[in-house]
């Protein structure tokens, strides 16, 4: 009997490469940090399961589904037409949206980080293309469009790597055990999928994030007397 895997194999290769792009494996320094979660502990905004909880849920939706997730998909278009020009533009515009230096600093360090893994793998994509300071999220939407990972599964898989992060960020920095990370991770997982949704579909008017809250935190983190993330 013959079968014809060829579509599987694709797909499965695909499927592959974005794991190997969230992996907390993938050596750009992301453990290093928190994007305003630590600032969140130590001003006793964030003390328990239940806060973090609802923080999360807060910058998901006010954050990454006005942002980082409708960025993405934009991004990965752009670099499937090679067009420079929108590559450009919505690498500056996320630069010019990042209320704080050490939020700007992650993106651009985290983007330079990724650059360097893809040079050193021959996975850099043409030297016109890339635009000035190259930040994490058009770099990551670079990988998966290169992988022939769809925009969507793009998505899930980012949103998936920043939970991850952030429950990792909140095991080492509160009294959370893993079973609590666990528990917050089935309850946000239908989350992650409504955020994609909502994020496809958001117009170019309605992107920016609306987080106050982290932004100040942010900015009093650049000055807390003792941190062990970087943001």
């Amino acid at each position: 009997m013959s079968i014809d895997s060829q579509p599987s194999i694709s797909s499965d290769l695909a499927l592959l490469g974005l794991m190997q792009l969230v992996s907390p494996a993938l050596p750009i320094g992301a453990f290093a940090w928190s994007q305003g979660l630590e600032s969140a502990f130590e001003l006793g905004w964030v003390k328990t399961e239940a806060d973090l909880r609802e923080w999360l849920e807060g910058v998901l939706e006010d954050g990454l589904s006005r942002c980082e997730l409708p960025l993405l998909a934009r991004l990965q278009t752009a670099w499937a037409t090679e067009d420079a020009e929108a590559i450009a533009q919505w690498n500056t515009w996320l630069q010019a949206i990042r209320e704080t230096a050490e939020l700007s600093d992650e993106d651009t360090r985290l983007g330079a980080a990724l650059v360097t893994l893809l040079r050193s793998l021959g996975l850099l994509p043409g030297a016109n293309l890339i635009p000035n300071q190259p930040g994490y999220i058009t770099m990551f939407a670079w990988v998966a469009h290169y992988r022939q990972v769809p925009p969507r599964q793009t998505l899930i898989g980012f949103a998936w790597a920043w939970l991850e992060n952030q429950l990792s960020v909140a095991c080492k920095a509160l009294p959370l055990g893993h079973t609590a990370a666990q528990r917050i991770t089935e309850h946000m997982r239908p989350l992650l999928v409504t955020a994609v949704e909502v994020a496809l579909q958001r117009e170019d008017e309605e992107l920016g994030p609306i987080l106050p809250g982290l932004a100040l935190g942010s900015a009093l983190h650049e000055t807390q007397y003792s941190r062990l993330f970087r943001s």
